[in-house]
């Protein structure tokens, strides 16, 4: 019988030991659902909130401003700007020198590449809001192999995050100073990339290399630090992020009125294979979520190939002629697939805290 103890004992240890010990455990899914408060931060809503919902006490935080640029861990050379403090970037006519930019180079660019401005044109100087980063024409071009082919951009680095003094209930305010502009260029390096980046005026140029580290779908790097960041956590640990947002605007339903920055933003991890869609709840919202089953899922619904599926879908910011203030409506709610296929319903019940302050988001969701 000791032999046999001991035999068992061994059998466990032998086990244990062929799991690495950085292995990430096999994905289940919650028995529960569960009611989470985000901490957006308030009116000026300060922070990126990355939710997965098999995890979802483990949410991950960083403050809007601590990244400039994502770059891209996967076998594309691609690199994105930080939409969240609605930063524009433009390529710098005739420029092949990083040094030789200088201020008049770039005084007519100051103008247009900005977010906001109600004209169609700037699209271009953002990256596409779908998030659909790999396939854009706009923002900063693929990476090239051959260093000469890589253009040197202007960097609009966007808005700080303002002081959150003498903001009314039911406001935001999520511009404040001006971060002031960067020139940069871009090139591919061993295992990674190499960025030159320097103020608009200086005629020496800082490098700093950045490697793949394919745990994580971006690389991120501050370019006022000069340091990379932590911002989303690893490929397939989140499923939902609260954010500012800079979108495509519209005019009319298909007259484009360019690049705006919207508050209480939700985007979906799409490129890791998150889908979701919304379900039409009508009058009684209680009654519908709640009798909502895995055997209702309609799997022609999901949206894949857009991180705004959810957005700005699940609340208005400038109310109704009977609700005056901003509200989360109350005749939806949505289903979402996971990364690892398991199901979910969620609805949204609060953008506001009880004294009506913005930026208090609250939903609550349920396995299917």
């Amino acid at each position: 019988m000791k032999y046999l103890k001991i035999l068992s004992l061994l059998s466990i240890v032998a086990l244990q030991s062929c799991l690495a010990a950085d292995e990430d455990p096999v994905p289940v899914a919650p028995l529960t659902g569960s009611v989470v408060d985000v901490a957006v931060g308030g009116p000026t809503e300060p922070n990126q909130v990355w939710i997965d919902l098999s995890d979802y006490k483990n949410a991950v935080t960083n403050t809007r401003t601590d990244w400039d640029l994502g770059f891209y861990t996967g076998d594309a050379f691609r690199v994105v700007i930080n939409g969240s403090i609605a930063m524009t970037v433009a390529k710098i006519p005739n420029a092949t020198d990083i040094n030789l930019v200088k201020e008049s180079d770039v005084t007519a660019l100051k103008t247009t590449a900005q977010v906001g401005t109600f004209a169609a044109s700037n699209m271009q100087y953002v990256d596409n809001p779908t998030g659909n980063f790999l396939t854009q024409t706009t923002g900063i071009d693929a990476i090239k192999e051959n260093d000469a082919e890589n253009p040197i951009y202007l960097v609009n680095m966007g808005r700080d995050i303002p002081p959150s003094s003498n903001i009314g209930a039911g406001s935001v305010n999520l511009s404040g100073s001006a971060r002031g502009w960067k020139k940069i260029q871009i090139l591919r390096a061993l295992n990674g990339y190499k960025i030159r980046y320097a103020d608009v005026a200086d005629t020496t140029y800082k490098e700093y290399l950045i490697t793949k580290d394919t745990e994580y779908n971006f690389t991120y790097f501050n370019l006022k630090t000069g340091a990379p960041a932590k911002v989303q956590p690893k490929k397939k640990k989140w499923d939902l992020a609260f954010t500012t947002f800079t979108n495509e605007v519209f005019s009319a339903p298909t007259t484009s009125a360019g690049s705006y920055f919207y508050a209480d933003f939700i985007v979906t991890n799409t490129l890791d294979g998150v889908g979701t869609y919304q379900v039409n709840a009508g009058g009684n919202l209680e009654q519908a979520y709640n009798a909502f089953k895995l055997s209702d899922v309609d799997q022609s619904k999901f949206i894949f190939n857009d991180q705004r599926a959810l957005g700005d879908k699940w609340r208005t910011t400038t109310g109704t002629p009977e609700i005056p203030q901003p509200f989360v409506y109350s005749d939806r709610f949505f289903v979402l697939k996971d990364a690892e296929g398991f199901y979910f319903k969620l609805r949204f019940n609060a953008m506001k805290d009880k004294n009506g302050n913005r930026g208090a988001s609250n939903f609550e969701f349920d396995p299917l």
